[in-house]
């Protein structure tokens, strides 16, 4: 370690939280150095931003995980988290940029190594694992049917983990983003990567986006990279993201389509135009690990 740490970084991945104590933890462990695999010789570095939770995160703690975390606490800043974002990974120093924009995020083994390869085979690339909601449905729906944090933490348990994270896919429902699995189309990303010059050349996160969790901003920032001449797309094959229930302003909101919908006028009047699906044609990297193949149904099923 002392070693690795002697050395420029390759990788800097930011997480954004916001009153997350229950569900952070397990999104650094996955991201950590015991938990992924084939990453012995990565520089790399999590820097957790908490954007002014009513209870601090406890950085002691969350630190402790693994020696590759920092905790920075951001106030002051709105109920957007983009800001917070831009200045995190301005204040990190990895020639390529991770973000994991939602701290509820668990990640599967690979998706650290299959990220490297992927930028070490097209340096530009915008590289992503497809998304997943815990729950055997997508958690918008299932906690209108008793979904609740207690139930999802016995879910986990069930499964083992964190011993096999790719058995995840076993308890898991596809969100929104990628409706039809892997070879669908995909129009979002709570964890993605990019190299440090192409996140600049973007301008980051854009800090217009000023509603409750960001509103559209990630999809925003998704479609604004996928959709850059220069910039190709990979899909990390069989690896994903899977979302921890938790006091989230879409999956918990009392009115889903009126927050849509005033996240979608918020887009429009950024952007003015209606957002729509980017259309990207993505090169796929990865194996499918056993408890992956079933979403492959998914993706034959159509829209």
């Amino acid at each position: 370690m002392r070693r690795l740490s002697r050395r420029p970084l390759e990788l800097s991945i930011v997480i954004a939280a916001y009153d997350m104590a229950r569900e952070l933890p397990r999104t650094v462990r996955s991201l950590s150095r015991p938990y992924q695999r084939g990453i012995e010789d990565l520089a790399y570095e999590i820097v957790v931003v908490d954007n002014g939770s009513p209870s601090p995160v406890d950085g002691r703690a969350i630190e402790a995980i693994a020696p590759e975390v920092r905790v920075i606490r951001m106030e002051g800043l709105g109920v957007s988290p983009a800001q917070a974002v831009n200045r995190a990974v301005a204040s990190t120093s990895g020639r390529s940029v991770g973000v994991v924009l939602d701290g509820a995020r668990l990640v599967t083994p690979g998706v650290l190594a299959l990220a490297r390869m992927a930028l070490t085979l097209d340096r530009d690339a915008l590289v992503t694992p497809l998304a997943w909601h815990l729950g055997q449905q997508r958690q918008d729906v299932s906690r209108r049917s008793g979904y609740s944090a207690a139930v999802e933490d016995d879910l986990i348990a069930s499964i083992g983990w964190p011993a096999d994270g790719y058995r995840l896919f076993e308890i898991a429902a596809l969100a929104h983003a990628n409706p039809r699995g892997w070879f669908g189309p995909v129009n979002e990303s709570a964890c993605m990567f990019l190299n440090r010059e192409s996140f600049g050349a973007l301008g980051g996160y854009d800090e217009s986006f000023t509603s409750p969790g960001g509103g559209l901003v990630n999809l925003d920032f998704f479609t604004r990279a996928a959709e850059r001449s220069e910039l190709g797309q990979i899909v990390l094959l069989g690896e994903g993201s899977f979302h921890q229930i938790h006091g989230g302003v879409a999956t918990n909101a009392a009115d889903p389509a009126k927050v849509q919908q005033d996240f979608h006028a918020e887009y429009e009047r950024i952007r003015g135009h209606p957002y729509v699906l980017p259309q990207v044609d993505p090169l796929y990297l990865g194996r499918l690990p056993a408890p992956a193949v079933r979403w492959l149904e998914a993706t034959s099923a159509g829209p």
